[in-house]
């Protein structure tokens, strides 16, 4: 019997945020897999240790979370003003496929470092000690981000005292800025809110009709009210993913709105697009004791919010999402300004299961569209190892 060697693959893994995910450049992937399509989606795969029935991501690098089986290609960019293509591939878990539908705002943070590091940011645009602006081209959702990295003797400083709640450890402050983060996606007509509606009547079958704002910016989301569907908004993790019933109902709601966005044509294609849209939840700020173990009181934020991802309640917020919430937040009327206290306002600090987090956002409505200029928050990011991932020849085939 012949067995298919291994081949080694140049790549790095690193968090970013209250992600982490396996980064690669283009130029160091097998030929075949240098262009979208069968042979790059099965190597990703293999890498991440997917499709697993087991969910455990034994087999890969994969931590069988929606927080840690993504994967990233980075080129150096071939547009105008920006340094680095950025492609963020979000792997299934139990299933074979990689979602390319949208962004991952918390590995956001980790690329303009990782193109650094790698060579692919010009040596003249990096200060030996300060600040690199390094401009980023989304490729998923063609939008720019701004990424703001630190510097220490003409090397990317990942050490810092800034805390992130999520994260276990300090590390160096990243300040990510979102460029008109609206999401233009197929079906959608590009709008920030593709129903035309701050707020609609989702109709749900076995669920009931909801009150929904249904948002483009940062990444498709459906806000609900956390009271609609019997929750507080001060949930933890096993308050939901424990609960069959809970992850149904909330895969049904973001079915529909799915649909309702014009993000699907059928309601059996949402299985396909598990990324996006995002679901979550609101609510008026109150005291809960976050997933750490820390007290955050109702005076410590201006909402509550509790996301879905990959099927999953997130254990803190997705960095996309938080910009759908600061963008929202900003847009008078919609059910994120109204659990915020229904003031206009241009930063949010909001609680989630780990603990709060500021992002902030500028609105202003131009001929009876809303629009967003930018999003802002910080993050940060560190290299966890370098070297190379193994994988069977095979793969490939």
């Amino acid at each position: 019997m012949v067995h298919a060697p291994q081949i080694r693959i140049p790549a790095t893994y690193l968090r970013g945020g209250t992600s982490k995910g396996v980064f690669f450049s283009l130029q160091d992937l097998p030929e075949a897999a240098r262009v979208p399509g069968a042979a790059r989606d099965a190597l990703l795969l293999r890498v991440i240790g997917s499709p697993d029935p087991y969910e455990k991501q034994i087999d890969g690098m994969g931590g069988a979370t929606s927080s840690t089986s993504k994967t990233v290609i980075l080129s150096k960019s071939t547009r105008a003003d920006h340094d680095v293509d950025y492609l963020f591939g979000q792997v299934s878990i139990d299933k074979p496929f990689v979602d390319w539908s949208g962004n991952c705002g918390n590995l956001s943070a980790a690329v303009g470092s990782f193109a650094i590091s790698s060579g692919l940011v010009d040596a003249a645009r990096i200060p030996r000690n300060g600040v690199a602006v390094v401009r980023i081209w989304q490729a998923n959702i063609g939008k720019t981000i701004i990424a703001h990295v630190p510097i220490t003797d003409g090397a990317v400083q990942e050490t810092g005292d800034f805390e992130l709640d999520g994260v276990t450890f300090p590390a160096a402050e990243v300040q990510l800025e979102f460029m008109d983060p609206a999401a233009e996606e197929e079906g959608g007509g590009g709008a920030m809110f593709p129903t035309g509606n701050l707020v609609d009547d989702l109709d749900v079958p076995g669920v009931g009709t909801l009150k929904a704002t249904l948002i483009n910016a940062g990444i498709p989301t459906i806000f609900i009210n956390a009271r609609d569907v019997g929750y507080t908004g001060t949930e933890l993790q096993g308050a939901i993913n424990g609960d069959p019933k809970a992850l149904a109902m909330f895969e049904t709601i973001r079915a529909h709105g799915a649909l309702r966005m014009g993000l699907i044509k059928h309601l059996d294609e949402a299985a396909q697009r598990q990324h996006t849209p995002k679901v979550a939840f609101v609510a008026a700020p109150a005291d809960y004791v976050s997933s750490s173990g820390k007290a955050v009181a109702a005076s410590d934020v201006d909402l509550l919010v509790r996301a879905l991802s990959m099927g999953k309640l997130h254990h803190a917020m997705m960095g996309t999402a938080a910009v759908a919430i600061g963008t929202a937040a900003a847009i008078s009327g919609t059910l994120v300004n109204l659990a915020a206290g229904g003031t206009e306002r241009n930063a949010v600090r909001f609680g989630h299961p780990s603990g709060t987090l500021r992002v902030g956002a500028e609105a202003s409505q131009v001929n009876g569209e809303w629009t967003v200029k930018k999003a802002i928050m910080s993050r940060s990011a560190r290299v966890l190892m370098e070297g190379f991932v193994r994988v069977p020849a095979d793969v490939l085939n």
